[in-house]
């Protein structure tokens, strides 16, 4: 996939910007699972969690360095903003960059968790858009 660059985003929603192929964890995965699944790649930043396909929260990379790899990792885990796939593509922008993992959940009118939206480590595009 190409990336959208975020200078030609004007007139662009959150659903022309959104990655959908993503992993979302389940509320039941350890610290110690989670911290794999960042380790296998640098690209990771974010965590996603669903309930089912109900988003349940996000982590950041970091966020549980100090954390038991026993405990559920979904303990850890934030509600943060999240967008709609409504959204102009520039307040996805605006809440990506917002966070130090440059991405922002996002979720559909009934709460599904239905893909991410993710800046570029340059800042100069969406990701994988």
């Amino acid at each position: 996939m190409a990336n959208t660059r975020l200078d030609e985003a004007d007139g662009l929603t959150v659903a022309d910007v959104t990655h959908s192929r993503f992993k979302a964890l389940p509320p039941s995965a350890t610290v110690g699972e989670v911290q794999e699944w960042f380790e296998a790649s640098e690209s990771r930043q974010m965590a996603l969690f669903a309930d089912e396909d109900r988003y349940a929260g996000c982590l950041l990379r970091g966020d549980l360095d100090a954390a038991d790899p026993a405990e559920p990792a979904v303990a850890y885990a934030q509600r943060r903003a999240t967008v709609a796939l409504d959204e102009p593509a520039a307040r996805a922008e605006e809440l990506a960059l917002a966070t130090p993992a440059r991405r922002v959940p996002v979720v559909d009118d009934e709460g599904r968790l239905v893909g991410i939206v993710a800046v570029t480590a340059d800042l100069q595009g969406f990701c994988g858009t």
